[in-house]
């Protein structure tokens, strides 16, 4: 058997989308998704996924359940097979154990300490002693809704209340220690609460369980109180691995397609009782891997609203390169000096903050904004120092659209031609390089670089083709019409690059970002149409759309050709056998006649020639 507490956390951390969707191809509509039932055949799409409440239904067949009903019902597997195939997925370990016995789980004395913890602290909140606090709190904007929402409590001024309390519900001081929620001073001989006379606010693993606190002090504080304390690294607590608030935002994250990301927990608070519900926070850490991760499972595309002072771009732009190096999309909200989410919420209200977030930019541009506004590009030295800036960047990111469209803006942002903006990046990865920050030792002058086309980084067929499509805007109609002789949508794998290709199709004079896109596809439609487009390049544009189409068809003829493979070894009537190896071979004659990458003359030569589905 597996304990109940993992079968809710592996449900509540699994993205149910994400399971249904490796056998399911599924269609955003509007806060759900919509497919082909895949228990019933049908050609109009009955079957929905809801994401916010965890659950699928096919109005046609009338199939439903939950993630573990589907992955039961696809694959034939029992209850327990089915948590373990979720769990897997989300990257959770699970324990069996011969019998429902919950003290089997060496665990649960610290979650039922941490629990009695939250549920104490919020008394006094809600208590007599606790009107200060409260008074505090309506002050900040948070209301009785709010404080309950997030849990919210006070720890009293008082040096053992919290340890007196546990102990007369049978919690000893170890426990204590182990949750870190005592601490000790060599000036005195007994344990005391690490929690004093400040705001506390539970922090949640994705589950609901509370896992650590952190403290706001109330008022100024006293000679070496820090004004905000979190819990230290536990048992049941890694900061690296834990984003507050994402327990409650997950759902509205999904569903706005953005996660805002902020410093702290009253930021976090103060935003949710602006009515902004998509909100995480890093607490006392900068984002690690891990948290980019845990983002990743609800959306692409995240707004970082850091202080805008030194120290807060340092983090905005350390963020971000974790974020990207992640396969996520960072942008940028810059907000008036001297404001954070909280302080212009209360002072100017939501809407002022939603005319901030509106106006968020890509990390790059946004880099590039601060280096024009401080000079960095008016001379030669200065744009060498400009270049070292922005290479982080550059190879942090992952996505291959994104990589290029930015080395794009770089080089002609900087002057530099690609191939050499392209050999700094590879000589940044490399220790003692001046972008790795560790000064380099004298070494012999480099052979000039080949700029041959051989020698250039890979550019994904699908990106060339894109690119063309959003630069030659005359010809896009021809180069669509030539194009879906050999290719279609379906050789797009990256859904973001087919649902752009789509749009042209629709619209071949489309000149400008349509309202209501996806905000990931919107960003990078509108990165490709604003691409600059270099001297002479829409004079080669037709070839460069040739060399895309025949890099296309020719993937597309190797899957062909891997599936006839596989057919043919698992047939066992003669005859059919060597039909199959007929027309593998016809397959790899037509793959034979695409020629080298780069002649330009595949699409018009067979431009007449229809696709054999047609």
């Amino acid at each position: 058997m597996i304990p109940d507490d993992q079968v809710d956390e592996v449900k509540l951390r699994a993205d149910i989308v994400d399971v249904i969707g490796q056998f399911v191809d599924l269609k955003k509509a509007g806060k759900e998704f919509k497919a082909n039932c895949p228990f019933h055949d049908e050609k109009t799409p009955s079957f929905y996924v809801v994401p916010d409440k965890g659950f699928y239904k096919c109005f046609g067949c009338g199939e439903s359940g939950d993630v573990f009903t589907f992955v039961q019902k696809r694959l034939g597997l029992d209850f327990v097979e089915s948590v373990k195939h979720v769990a897997a997925r989300a990257g959770i370990e699970v324990r069996e154990t011969r019998q429902r016995d919950p003290d089997e789980d060496p665990r649960r004395p610290l979650w039922e300490a941490m629990a009695f913890a939250r549920d104490w602290f919020v008394r006094q909140l809600e208590g007599e002693g606790g009107a200060e606090a409260r008074a505090y709190l309506d002050g900040r904007g948070i209301d009785a809704a709010t404080r309950e929402r997030f849990g919210i409590g006070y720890a009293p001024d008082e040096w053992r209340a919290l340890r007196e309390a546990a102990a007369m519900h049978g919690i000893s001081d170890d426990l204590l220690f182990d949750v870190g929620l005592l601490t000790r001073s060599e000036k005195v001989p007994e344990p005391y609460d690490k929690f004093r006379n400040r705001i506390v606010f539970p922090i949640e693993a994705v589950g609901g369980k509370v896992v650590a606190f952190g403290g706001r002090i109330l008022g100024e504080g006293g000679k070496g109180q820090p004004k905000y304390l979190n819990s230290p690294e536990t048992a049941l607590y890694h900061k690296g691995e834990i984003l507050y608030g994402l327990q409650t935002s997950r759902h509205a994250i999904r569903r706005e397609g953005a996660a805002l990301v902020v410093e702290g927990y009253m930021d976090l608070v103060a935003l949710a009782a602006g009515g902004f519900e998509n909100v995480v926070a890093v607490l006392g850490t900068a984002m690690t891997p891990e948290h980019a991760k845990l983002l990743r499972r609800y959306t692409q595309r995240v707004l970082l609203l850091f202080d805008s002072d030194a120290a807060g771009l340092k983090a905005t732009f350390r963020s971000a390169d974790v974020l990207l190096t992640e396969g996520l999309l960072p942008l940028v909200v810059t907000m008036p000096e001297g404001e954070d989410p909280d302080t212009l919420v209360r002072g100017e209200g939501p809407e002022a903050l939603q005319r901030y977030l509106d106006q968020s930019v890509d990390v790059l541009d946004r880099k590039i904004q601060i280096l024009e506004e401080r000079a960095w590009f008016d001379s030669i030295d200065r744009r060498r120092g400009a270049v070292d800036r922005l290479l982080p960047t550059l190879r942090a990111v992952r996505d291959p659209t994104l990589r290029d469209l930015y080395v794009d803006r770089v080089a002609e942002k900087t002057g530099l031609r690609r191939e050499t903006l392209e050999a700094e990046m590879e000589k940044a990865d490399r220790p003692g390089s001046r972008a790795s920050g560790t000064p380099a030792a004298p070494q012999p002058r480099p052979r000039p670089r080949d700029p041959s086309p051989s020698r250039r980084p890979h550019v994904s067929a699908e990106m060339t083709f894109l690119r063309v499509l959003a630069q030659d805007r005359e010809r896009r109609e021809e180069i669509l019409e030539r194009a879906f002789h050999f290719i279609g949508a379906e050789d797009f794998k990256d859904e973001v690059d087919r649902a752009i290709l789509q749009l042209f199709a629709d619209a071949p004079e489309l000149g400008a970002v349509p309202a209501g896109l996806d905000p990931v596809v919107a960003t990078r439609l509108e990165q490709l149409l604003a691409a600059p487009v270099r001297e002479g390049q829409l004079d080669h544009a037709g070839q460069s759309a040739d060399d895309a189409i025949r890099a296309l068809r020719a993937k597309r003829l190797g899957r062909e050709i891997d599936d006839l493979q596989a057919r043919i070894e698992a047939e066992t009537d003669a005859a059919e056998k060597v039909r199959l190896m007929q027309e593998k071979q016809r397959l790899h004659a037509e793959k034979r006649e695409l020629g080298p990458v780069g002649t330009g003359d595949y699409a018009r030569r067979h431009a007449r020639r229809p696709n054999r589905g047609e």
